[in-house]
């Protein structure tokens, strides 16, 4: 039933992409890739190896030699992981280093499912159906604060929404496959939805591109 299908599913950070993503993977009985987690883990090696985040040579060195089946580390999915990633992932040679893999990844014969900033238009541009999913960074900022409370206790909703807003600014303004919408995508605000409601939506959606395409 799902052979051959292509899932894009871009957006901001906490926006709920990655929820909506790994649904449909297993609905649909496809492989996932987080490809948020390539950066993170990009970001968070390259600390580990004490390189700067701004140099791009060092951390491109460090995606040339990242295996995709290494990045379910918790340490992947902390708040700092995520503001690294959103640094490394402004460099071209860092975005360039890891294209093959995750272009590799969306060419598997059964099809899959990917979710980031710039699958429906730069790594799977040709995707049968593309999601958007976004919500308001208040609402994104709270989700996100929630999550890391239980690690971090004293984490204020302020500081959490600054590093949204920040976030969202480097991935939309890079020079380098920015964070945008493509013209084909299908626009899923999650802002007022549960996850289940999000989930129906999105499957929804897949279901009417299918259609469309063929």
């Amino acid at each position: 039933m799902a052979e051959g299908l292509v899932i894009a599913v871009d957006g901001p950070a906490a926006s709920g992409k990655g929820t909506v993503a790994s649904q449909l993977a297993r609905e649909l009985n496809l492989p996932h890739l987080d490809t948020g987690l390539l950066y993170r883990a990009v970001g968070v090696l390259a600390e580990e190896a004490g390189h700067d985040l701004d140099n791009e040579a060092a951390t491109a060195d460090i995606a040339s030699a990242l295996d995709a089946l290494a990045i379910e580390d918790p340490k992947f999915r902390t708040r700092s992981a995520g503001e690294a990633a959103s640094r490394v992932a402004a460099h071209p040679a860092v975005r360039a280093a890891l294209l093959d893999l995750q272009k590799r990844f969306a060419a598997q014969p059964s099809g899959a499912v990917l979710d980031g900033r710039d699958i429906g238009t730069v790594i799977a541009p040709n995707a049968r159906a593309k999601l958007f999913v976004t919500a308001s960074p208040e609402v994104r900022a709270m989700r996100r604060w929630k999550q890391l409370l239980a690690d971090q206790q004293d984490l204020s909703f302020d500081d959490v929404l600054e590093d949204i807003r920040r976030r969202d600014a480097r991935d939309a303004g890079r020079a380098a496959a920015p964070l945008t919408m493509a013209d084909d995508a299908a626009l899923l605000d999650t802002s007022e939805m549960t996850i289940d409601a999000a989930f129906r939506e999105a499957r929804r959606l897949v279901e009417i591109a299918r259609s469309l395409k063929g």
